[in-house]
């Protein structure tokens, strides 16, 4: 039987303080809808539903695309009256199905696919309602047992005294019979101060009918917890980012200060690899083995070999080969490519920029549209000219390559294998190979009579 599921995610987030949908603020890189969509296909759930707003709906195939789905159906929920009303909105959109429909909200990001996978453990049920044991005082919804089975849920504000002492709560995750579903939220009203149409009113009329609603305790009721203002944001990110990093940690990766160190999901990390404090890696960076990064460093979609140090740095968009060492204070921008064994210091930075085996570029230096030889080695101080204040142009450096520290490549320009620059050299002209060449604007060095 299928498996469906519809996310609620029409709210306005009005306690975010945002012009910005609250289930796109971001958690560790990524939205906090796209961890639901996650969680539901690690889960297996294969057809998603999302209900939306306006201001979200365009951004939900670019997510759902991020979180591993082909494609997710959006429905427009307008006016907005309720969550019994938003799941009435997407099930009039839904072909009827015999089968299970998970109902949950788009803004609990830190719900797993663990826990989803449990509540769709198969079972003689109309219901499985996940809820979570929680500290005392809470406004979450009580949850009311007659034994085993879940009775009915009591909001906070309606609760007496005696109900108020419950600490399982109703954490806003629901797994239906669909046909059940469908039967019981039909019978659903607005008769309430805020003439809204709730969900939870479905779990009366399931019981009125002599339904089965069996409860699913979740480990930890931190897994549960919804988002509401930029508090809980940043409480759920570290509760994300720390599970990511337990992650890697038991899978061989040695993280100094867990606390200081921020990750993103969908990385990958060799063996052995160390992550000092203070960095930052993310947007599916691939780490080699036995390679350090930091302290304090970044690395955006970077692609890093083994056996590197990139140490108080910052790689973006770019790739760093074996036994290579970036740092301090380096910057690789995007487009670029530094070879095995390549030494990149202090205050250099790389721009669409190749640069082959044992490139050395020691000292404030910026290489821009740039392709450099093998063992070249750049002194400090040198630029390449890339712009003519209209258009880049490339500088090509050939292998062996000696550049004189404060020297300016004015591109379009090519230096030959095993040339060299005279320190302040200002290049506009191409160099032969093994040519010397000094002055502004640079000029050959005159040939020695034997």
């Amino acid at each position: 039987m299928s498996v469906r599921a519809i996310v609620l995610a029409a709210g306005k987030g009005t306690r975010m303080k945002s012009a910005r949908p609250k289930v796109l603020h971001e958690l560790c890189g990524r939205p906090m809808l796209w961890y639901v969509l996650r969680a539901l296909g690690d889960a297996g759930v294969s057809e998603v539903t999302v209900v939306t707003s306006a201001e979200l709906a365009p951004h939900l195939s670019g997510i759902g695309a991020s979180a591993g789905y082909a494609s997710v159906s959006a429905v427009l929920q307008e006016p907005q009256l309720g969550t019994g009303h938003a799941v009435l909105t997407a099930l009039a959109q839904l072909a009827p199905a015999e089968g299970t429909i998970v109902v949950l909200n788009g803004d609990m990001p830190l719900v797993d696919g663990e826990l989803v996978r449990a509540a769709l453990a198969p079972g003689d049920r109309a219901l499985a309602l996940v809820t979570a044991r929680m500290p005392l005082p809470s406004a979450f919804g009580r949850v009311v047992r007659a034994g085993n089975l879940v009775t009915r849920i009591v909001e906070a504000r309606d609760a007496t005294d005696e109900e108020l002492l419950i600490d399982e709560m109703n954490a806003g995750l629901y797994v239906y019979d669909e046909p059940k579903l469908r039967a019981a939220i039909a019978e659903v009203g607005n008769d309430n101060a805020q003439a809204e149409y709730y969900l939870t009113d479905t779990i009366g009329k399931l019981t009125a009918r002599g339904e089965r609603i069996v409860p699913v305790v979740a480990d930890d009721y931190r897994s549960v917890l919804g988002v509401n203002d930029r508090v809980e944001l940043a409480d759920a990110a570290a509760l994300i980012n720390r599970r990511l990093c337990e992650h890697h940690m038991r899978a061989g990766v040695t993280i100094a200060d867990p606390a200081t160190t921020y990750l993103e999901p969908d990385l990958t990390f060799g063996a052995d690899v160390t992550i000092l404090p203070n960095t930052t890696i993310g947007r599916r960076s691939r780490v080699g083995a036995h390679s350090e990064i930091g302290p304090n460093s970044r690395l955006q979609n970077a692609t890093i070999g083994e056996h590197v140090i990139v140490a108080d740095s910052v790689v973006v968009d770019s790739s760093i080969g074996d036994f290579a060492y970036v740092g301090p204070w380096a910057h690789i921008r995007a487009g670029s490519a530094i070879g095995t064994g390549a030494r990149i210091g202090n205050f250099v930075e790389v721009k669409h920029a190749k640069l082959a085996a044992g490139v050395k570029a020691g000292h404030l230096t910026y290489l821009g549209d740039a392709t450099l030889g093998e063992r070249t080695n750049v002194g400090a101080g040198t630029i390449t000219c890339n712009f003519d204040g209209t258009e880049k142009h490339e500088t090509t450096i050939g292998a062996d390559v000696f550049i004189g520290s404060n020297s300016s490549l004015v591109a379009p320009v090519t230096l030959g294998d095993g040339s060299v620059t005279g320190a302040g050299a200002v290049v506009i002209r191409d160099v032969p190979p093994g040519e010397r060449v000094v002055g502004n604007p640079a000029r050959p060095l005159p040939k020695k009579i034997s």
